[in-house]
């Protein structure tokens, strides 16, 4: 044990104190936040308005006509088109609007004629278009006399209070948040599969291909060797997500006080789809009031003991297998690409699932997959952020953490009758069904 303790501590200071290191623990999430900070700046500030000069000769909109996008501004002017388009050549305007004298509300041959300087956005040509509509429905009801106040009454959504068996409030901020931290959670470890599970590979292949293994293995044992090299790595991984997480974390807090004049504007901006209905669901009860609402429902405690336990259990069942995968192949990379669609098809498979567990943390295909072994470290977290017992049962959420122990210590096994033959085979192509032999080969 003390052998895999000096390999491991051999490993994890050799690409700690790599200035790489540093430059992707430290220099990534400061990229990612002057991109994200670049993001908002632009797309609050580097937008100008959209001035449409708006020539009324039915006097459909009587003089008003009020904009429902910040970016655009409606200007009523009294020109005619010969005008207007030298206006537009001159960029006084940027566009016109033009309503012929023989425009009826009523008649559905009438049409209005927008000509602009050059080619329209489409998020500046939906809100050009929802005003007008909007302006032309007001103008309808008041000839139908229909108030204003009756019609939104006939539209009044009403409120449901959802709730689960057990009597906790299931509001659509919380479901919202659950779904986010589901997500993210579910992509994180889908990631350090992939990236850390290819560099122990990758450790292994350079240290059978430069002969270091045969030195190493002279006083160490192969299956000391493997786990030493998962166990160092893992730890530089693990280290890299907590300083990833504190920086962007605190990056997060320094945004508005770096961009004070933004945070009022970032608020009115459009929201994306994924985010609309906790953000809606925000307006209703509160925006402030029912986002503390719902994070307060968010087992956060939970979420980060089960992330570390998946984190850790997801990254050694696999890092296991591709160490194995590293110990069998010889100089040529393209030999570890075949013999890696096994190990990557179930991942890949994960995150088909997480896809709809985040939606459906109870559907049998998500209850599969989070118990699974090879799934389990993905599919999991999107049910967890749906908490106890709503997204998963005590028992189930137990019964995964044993098969995937389970399943560590059967692939470590595994692969460490794997490696101890492959590191030290050399000139011979391998397959699956050859490393399945080596696996059961009695010594």
């Amino acid at each position: 044990m003390n052998k895999i303790w000096i390999v491991a501590r051999r490993e994890f200071l050799t690409r700690v104190q790599k200035k790489t290191f540093l430059l992707t623990t430290i220099g990534l999430p400061l990229l990612i936040f002057g991109f994200y900070a670049a993001i908002i700046f632009f797309s609050v500030k580097g937008s100008d308005d959209y001035t449409v000069a708006v020539v009324d000769k039915a006097n459909v909109f009587e003089g008003k006509l009020e904009s429902k996008n910040d970016e655009v501004i409606f200007k009523m002017v009294k020109a005619d088109t010969a005008e207007l388009k030298t206006q537009l050549e001159k960029k006084v305007y940027d566009a016109y609007l033009f309503v012929p004298e023989n425009y009826t509300l009523d008649s559905d041959e009438s049409e209005l004629y927008f000509k602009s300087g050059k080619a329209t956005g489409i998020m500046t040509r939906e809100g050009i278009q929802r005003s007008i509509n909007k302006r032309l429905e007001e103008k309808r009801m008041a000839k139908m006399n229909i108030s204003k106040t009756l019609l939104d009454s006939l539209r009044k959504d009403s409120d449901i209070n959802y709730t689960t068996l057990a009597g906790k409030s299931d509001s659509g901020i919380k479901a919202g948040i659950s779904y986010g931290v589901g997500f993210i959670s579910g992509i994180l470890i889908y990631m350090v599969l992939f990236i850390y599970g290819t560099m122990v590979m990758r450790g292994v292949m350079e240290e059978k291909v430069s002969r270091i293994a045969e030195v190493i293995v002279s006083s160490v044992k192969p299956f000391q060797l493997m786990m030493g090299k998962i166990i160092g790595i893992g730890a530089v991984g693990l280290t890299q997500f907590i300083i990833w997480g504190i920086l962007i974390i605190s990056l997060q807090f320094l945004l508005p006080v770096i961009f004070p004049e933004l945070a009022q504007s970032m608020q009115s901006q459009a929201i994306q789809p994924g985010a609309a209905g906790a953000m809606n669901a925000a307006k209703q009860s509160g925006a402030l009031d029912g986002l503390m609402a719902g994070l307060s429902q968010i087992n956060f405690p939970l979420i980060i003991g089960c992330f570390i336990f998946y984190f850790l259990g997801g990254y050694f069942l696999y890092s296991s297998l591709f160490a194995a995968v590293g110990s069998a192949v010889n100089e040529d990379p393209q030999d570890a690409q075949s013999l890696l669609l096994p190990i990557t098809m179930p991942i890949i498979f994960a995150f088909v699932i997480l896809t709809k567990a985040v939606n459906d943390p109870n559907s049998p295909i998500a209850v599969f997959g989070s118990l699974f072994p090879l799934t389990s470290p993905i599919v999991m977290m999107a049910r967890i952020g749906h908490g106890i017992p709503e997204g998963v049962s005590v028992w189930q959420l137990l019964l995964s953490m044993a098969l995937l122990v389970a399943g560590f210590i059967a692939t470590t096994w595994l692969a460490g009758k794997i490696y101890r033959t492959g590191i030290l085979m050399y000139g011979k192509k391998v397959t699956w069904k050859e490393m399945w032999k080596w696996a059961f080969r009695k010594y």
